[in-house]
């Protein structure tokens, strides 16, 4: 394949942080996607490590879109600060991602040389660039699809064997055939063309995937961790970016003797899990923001009648409509505090991809076990991202389907108690002497609706004591290092923040790191032992208004001078960026200390 390869520029020197990032863009229906959801597959199958962001415009269907893939022989969470390889199939708006897809001098760009000239902001980027005849390529096989070549391509850039490679192509294929045999063609000339490219040190790979890992996205693992905590009984309404962990869980709740149905609308989306958690099955939904708002009014229903429930939000760009395929923090503040009157329940947030698994699973335990609605905080990073990840340790540990009964069935019987932890006796509907009432009025322990002060005020302290007094144990937030400085964040942050911290140790700037899992009800005294010994602290989010930040401020005593870097989305955290956030406001703490 002959190549043209610009003479201005140095080779690149990539994997500076140990890993190699990759971005394969195109218009639509040049797959993209699958170039790298296979390369992906290829690196798993080759010992390494991984994660795969999609990117795509604000169309439908269609449209520029393009494939971010970090490989590293470490676990990865977080994009790095910029990519070493660009393989733009086409032109076609691809230039509207050169904010997501930041490239350098050390960078490689490679475009088909038939498509006109390279736009002009991935010119002024410094990147060395290479042109080949990709489209003229792929057509000497007919049946072969140009994303194969790309596979080919960056797959041996970044020194995955080939036989990986063909592996994860086979693996995808439906059927064997002339197709196939013409896209292995097809791949094998991208490896052929990669070896007369400037190509960076390979990463270490093995000859075969190692036991215990697992390729799998956010949405995915949320959605068996739901399963696995117990949930039988799914209602959702479709909706960006989390319509494919609604996608995974319809066969698999079939396989565990369960169901999924597809709602009219979120609102009835989250009365029909009202109604089938009643009922005594483990119930879920999952939404993004706009759906969230429409589920509020259910969502204090199932406060008020104290049925547990899930609702799995994964976040996008917002307000309103906002940028659905985009990852953002910003629904926090909307579900720590959204609903109308004093409506306690509970808000996680997983840490990872991997941790999708065990918080929803956890989610779904509390909420059982708390007789209260539990909202998950997802994100479009997370949800619709896939990595490889080592099989969290308790993976084969399943929970049955069982309603917890939180005390023992009396002679007087009543539903709403008032019990030293807060949490009523719950039974199943047709239990003989158990028969109430559930609805959205305030009510009496028996259930009969009341507007009585005494029993108003009764069932407002019970319905918070039980959240309150709760053991969470220590799954409420991870603390990692012992530091006078503190960074706390959340959710898919944890992340970016995460290196960022480890690079900030390595320049001599060490601090601790907390990353919350429980984000309502704070634990206070959880709080106070992970900020024993801290004298400031930094708080790091993904959205506009620093939403974790204020509302830190008002459930915990935070030391010193709190600051706050907060950054919306559309763009992720970068752990460049935070780590010279964080060197920064260390350096200024301690020219503080100086001088007092």
């Amino acid at each position: 394949m002959a190549l043209h390869v610009s003479d201005t520029e140095p080779p690149p020197l990539a994997g500076a942080h140990g890993s190699l990032s990759i971005a394969i863009a195109g218009s639509g229906g040049s797959g993209v996607m699958t170039a790298g959801t296979l390369l992906l597959d290829a690196a798993a199958r080759a010992g390494l490590y991984g994660l795969m962001v999609r990117t795509s415009g604000p169309q439908i269907r269609g449209g520029e879109a393009a494939a971010l893939v970090r490989l590293s022989p470490r676990p990865v969470q977080s994009l790095d600060d910029g990519f070493d390889l660009l393989l733009a199939i086409d032109w076609g708006n691809v230039s509207r991602f050169a904010d997501e897809i930041p490239l350098g001098a050390h960078s490689l760009l490679i475009g088909d040389a038939g498509e006109g000239d390279v736009p002009e902001v991935f010119k002024a980027s410094g990147a060395r660039i290479v042109t080949l005849p990709l489209k003229k390529t792929a057509k000497l096989q007919p049946g072969s699809w140009i994303n194969m070549l790309a596979l080919g391509l960056a797959g041996a850039w970044a020194g995955v064997p080939p036989q990986a490679l063909e592996a994860a192509l086979r693996a995808s294929w439906k059927r064997a055939g002339d197709a196939l045999d013409a896209n292995l063609a097809t791949l094998r000339a991208g490896v052929a063309a990669a070896a007369d490219l400037p190509r960076p040190e390979p990463l270490p790979s093995r000859a075969r995937m190692p036991a215990g890992r697992w390729l799998i996205s956010g949405n995915e693992a949320a959605g068996y961790g739901a399963i696995r905590g117990g949930v039988r009984f799914v209602a959702a309404y479709p909706i960006t970016p989390a319509t494919e962990l609604l996608e995974w869980m319809a066969p698999a709740l079939q396989k565990v003797g369960g169901s999924l149905l597809q709602a009219e609308d979120e609102l009835a989306s989250v009365n029909m899990i009202i109604g089938a958690s009643f009922g005594g099955v483990p119930s879920l939904t999952a939404t993004a923001g706009p759906g969230l708002s429409l589920m509020t009014e259910g969502i204090g229903l199932a406060v008020s009648a104290e049925v547990p429930i899930v609702v799995v939000d994964v976040m996008r760009g917002g307000p309103s409509t906002g940028i659905p395929a985009k990852s953002e923090q910003s629904d926090l503040s909307f579900a720590v505090g959204g609903l109308h009157g004093d409506a306690p329940r509970l808000v996680l947030a997983p840490t990872s991809i991997a941790d999708c698994l065990s918080t929803t699973q956890w989610a779904v335990q509390l909420a059982e076990a708390l007789q209260a609605p539990a909202i998950v905080l997802s994100d479009q990073f997370m949800g619709q991202s896939r990595a490889i990840i080592d099989r969290p340790a308790d993976a084969t540990t399943r929970d049955a389907p069982v309603r917890l009964t939180a005390a023992p069935y009396t002679p007087d019987y009543k539903r709403y108690r008032d019990t030293a932890t807060g949490v009523s006796p719950m039974a199943i509907p047709g239990t003989p002497g158990t028969v109430y009432t559930a609805d959205g009025l305030e009510h009496n322990e028996i259930g009969v609706p009341s507007s009585q002060a005494r029993d108003h005020h009764l069932q407002l302290d019970k319905r918070e004591r039980k959240l309150i007094q709760h053991d969470y144990g220590r799954r409420w937030a991870d603390v990692e290092g012992d530091s006078e400085l503190a960074v706390i964040t959340f959710g898919s942050a944890a992340g970016p923040v995460r290196e960022a911290v480890q690079r900030a140790a390595g320049a001599g700037v060490p601090v601790r790191l907390i990353v919350l899992r429980l984000l309502a009800p704070l634990p206070p005294d959880g709080m106070a032992r992970a900020l024993a010994g801290v004298r400031e602290v930094m708080v790091i989010e993904q959205n506009h208004g620093a939403q974790l930040y204020r509302y830190l401020r008002g459930a915990a005593e935070l030391p010193g001078r709190p600051a706050s870097f907060h950054k919306p989305g559309p763009l992720p955290l970068r752990p460049g960026e935070l780590a010279a956030a964080i060197v920064s406001w260390a350096h200024v703490h301690r020219d503080v200390e100086a001088l007092a």
